[in-house]
């Protein structure tokens, strides 16, 4: 017998390709890019994914004064998913 598909809500994502850095306290900041983003998360990719710790900040180059601080919830390849935490 075959499971019914789940259908989840996705939020609405904004494609955007803006630098950022994942900021690790006591360690060199890590250079990543923001592919797209939502009001509660954003995917980005890294050089170095497996340097980046379950929880970080995340400053936008555009304005490093903003900063978001974030937990990740899942991680392919160079690429990395985070949901904001409030």
């Amino acid at each position: 017998m075959l499971k019914p598909k789940k259908h989840f809500a996705r939020e609405v994502r904004r494609a955007r390709h803006v630098s950022a850095y994942i900021v690790l306290n006591g360690r060199a900041d890590i250079e990543c890019q923001v592919l797209d983003i939502s009001p509660h998360g954003a995917k980005i990719v890294t050089r170095t994914p497996s340097e980046v710790p379950g929880g970080f900040e995340l400053a936008f180059l555009q304005d490093a004064q903003k900063r978001r601080a974030c937990e990740v919830v899942w991680r392919r390849g160079k690429m990395l998913g985070v949901k904001f935490m409030q």
